[in-house]
């Protein structure tokens, strides 16, 4: 039998019902159509959440407060006015918003570099200010913001914004005024800690006080009135006699208080106070009677310019005699010193201080002592007050106020010569200018002259040239005339 071929029959093409054509329609439109619009979308979506980020990572620029930097030792030129960036309290700080900033003469030892330890530059200067606690940092508990206070930082007090250890923040009593706080805060610390556990200021005993008006001296004085039967000796300069007669019994000037205290008390005194340093610690120490006490509690006659001089410095050291306590075992006489910055930042006595700080506040408040203010400055005029501080002109203490109008500074009699120089010569200019364009019309003017001149020339030119012209065809005429009638 003839073998046959089966034909396998083409599969066949499975015919899609219209139920399936439409949802591939729609399954086709939902990805070309809505799925594009979709991811167009969510693309616009994290675009704008990307472009959130990248606003949120853009940081402030950090806020800026005005600061009194030295930028350099030596004279005024190095004591600017600047921006710096705010402080933040660190744990155990408060950030205080200053009000008022006190200035004292280790403020002029700093500016010359001839403090120990001068701090390196450019840095904020200042020891003593007052003001509201605007933050505070971890760990801070005994005192919380708009708390009213007045601190002794080591530096960076003359600012707007300073954030300090609470270790050298003290409150203030409600009544007292930020200016006069920092007008109390270190001068009646320092006389307190002098009179009272240093010397022990008893009834009857003999001061005196050098720089009797400045801040400290008026601080020594009141509270020395506080004990019974004391005799104080006031040395100053003539000029202030008057402001401070009626703290001392004695006003005597510099010039001749040995002689002065000896013609009142010729056995001596029992105690000198002294802020001066130098050939004055001989002088003084040979005023003390049997028993007396002499304490140095600065060093100023180092300042004798606007600059740092390595000679007076060397000079205010080595003038001073050097006493062995053999010496002051035999004529039964005490030598002490104090100095407030070491004893607070060098030596931890903080917990101290604030006792002492307290029973100060306790007097203000009894109406023991009253801060006297010889002037307050600008934070701007910082190197007028500098300078009256150097020339030893102030009574009473210094303030600086951060909300202060700077003064308007006047101009030199140079700059005025020079401004009224400089119009005459505008003016000069001016008239120079003014003659110069008279001549120019002039010339102008000239010039249109001649043209016109020149113009009629041209058409009287113009006029004989047309007579000759007529001429010409005149005697042309009379040729041709004479030709026709021959």
């Amino acid at each position: 039998m003839p073998e046959t071929k089966e034909e396998v029959a083409p599969e066949a093409v499975a015919e899609k019902t219209p139920t399936e054509e439409v949802a591939a329609a729609t399954n086709g439109a939902d990805t070309n159509g809505h799925g594009d619009e979709a991811a167009a979308a969510t693309n616009g979506d994290s675009s704008e959440k990307s472009d959130d980020k990248k606003e949120e990572k853009k940081e402030d620029p950090p806020k800026e407060m005005r600061a009194i930097v030295l930028t350099g030792f030596g004279g005024f030129k190095g004591v600017k006015i600047l921006k710096k960036p705010e402080p933040t309290p660190a744990a155990g700080e408060v950030l205080i918003r200053v009000r008022a900033c006190g200035l004292n003469f280790q403020d002029l030892l700093v500016r010359l570099g001839a403090i120990d330890s001068p701090p390196k530059t450019p840095c904020i200067l200042g020891f003593e200010c007052a003001g509201e606690v605007e933050a505070v940092g971890e760990g801070v508990e005994d005192f919380k913001v708009g708390d009213r206070v007045v601190a002794l930082p080591e530096y960076r007090a003359w600012a707007e914004l300073c954030a300090v250890s609470t270790k050298f923040v003290y409150k203030l009593p409600d009544e007292l005024s930020f200016q006069d706080a920092a007008a109390i805060l270190m001068n009646y610390l320092v006389a307190y800690i002098i009179l009272f556990d240093l010397i022990s200021l008893r009834p009857g005993k003999s001061v005196v006080v050098h720089s009797a008006a400045g801040g400290v001296g008026h601080a020594i004085a009141q509270l020395a009135r506080t004990v019974d039967n004391v005799t104080l000796f006031g040395v100053c300069s003539k000029s202030k006699h008057e402001a401070v007669a009626g703290l001392y019994d004695h006003v005597i000037d510099r010039a001749d208080y040995i002689n002065e205290i000896r013609k009142v008390s010729s056995d001596g005194v029992d105690v000198v106070l002294d802020c001066l340093c130098g050939e004055e610690c001989n002088r003084s120490y040979g005023l003390l009677k049997p028993m007396g006490k002499y304490l140095l509690y600065g060093s100023s006659n180092v300042v004798t310019g606007e600059t740092k001089s390595f000679f007076s410095v060397a000079r205010a050291w080595w003038q001073v005699d050097k006493v062995s306590p053999i010496k002051l075992f035999d004529e039964n006489k005490t030598l002490s010193g104090f100095n407030l910055r070491h004893l607070l930042h060098q030596q931890q006595q903080s917990d101290y201080v604030r006792d002492c700080v307290d029973k100060v506040f306790a007097l203000w408040k009894d109406g023991k002592i009253k801060p006297v203010v010889d002037s307050t400055y600008a934070l701007e005029d910082v190197s007028e007050a500098m300078q009256k501080m150097h020339d030893r002109k102030n009574v009473g203490k210094l303030v600086l106020d951060p909300a202060m109008e700077p003064k308007p500074k006047p101009a030199t009699p140079a700059k005025t010569k020079n401004k009224k120089q400089a119009s005459e010569d505008k003016a000069e200019e001016k008239k120079d200018k003014k003659s110069k364009d008279e001549k120019k019309e002039d010339k102008k003017e000239e010039k249109q002259t001649n043209g016109d001149g020149d113009a009629e020339k041209k058409e009287n030119g113009d006029g004989d040239a047309a007579k000759a012209t007529n001429g010409d065809s005149n005697g042309t005429e009379e040729t041709e005339e004479k030709k026709e009638s021959s």
